[in-house]
């Protein structure tokens, strides 16, 4: 199923509403997600796993804590967004986060997780007080290319905004 950008916004708040959490472990266990499972991956950061409704998230296990929350924010949102194509294509693995272009699906992945761990309350209030999207990453511990997703997802709640350009190359398992 396709989604807009404000229909994926409406979803991620409707469950941290529900939940109330952005913590992705807590989140991924109030969603019957089955396990989060750190794994020794050479290439990949994550992968969401769907087996006979079993579901599971894998991060890779040596990445730094921040982007494994990141990975599995991602991955939640393919639990969301993607489960029956999950299920029908027996998982995805996901080798570069933010490498979007001509993928739908790893798209709304990557809003799915900024809008679930970045609260509009505290990106707005940065953005106000005149600082940057490198800026607000660092504030916040995250990666700037989540900030700069997020940003999209406030153009499409109505905000004006100017696009913010985000790239993956310092994000590539190149060995």
């Amino acid at each position: 199923m396709s989604y807009s950008t404000l229909d994926i916004v409406r979803i991620a708040d409707r469950q941290v509403k529900k939940y109330k959490t952005r913590d992705p472990y807590e989140l991924a266990a109030a969603l019957g997600i089955d396990a989060v499972v750190e794994r020794g991956f050479r290439l990949q950061r994550g992968a969401y796993i769907s087996i006979m409704r079993n579901r599971f998230i894998f991060v890779k296990k040596d990445l730094p804590e921040y982007m494994k929350r990141i990975v599995i924010w991602h991955e939640l949102g393919h639990d969301t967004l993607h489960r029956e194509e999950a299920r029908a294509s027996g998982g995805f693995q996901e080798f570069k986060l933010f490498e979007t272009l001509g993928s739908r699906m790893e798209y709304q992945a990557n809003i799915y997780a900024a809008q679930i761990s970045l609260p509009d309350d505290e990106i707005l209030e940065y953005i106000e007080e005149g600082y940057d999207l490198q800026q607000i990453a660092s504030f916040m511990k995250t990666d700037v290319n989540l900030v700069a997703l997020k940003n999209d997802a406030l153009i499409a709640q109505g905000f004006r905004f100017r696009r913010q350009e985000h790239t993956d190359a310092f994000l590539r398992y190149d060995r």
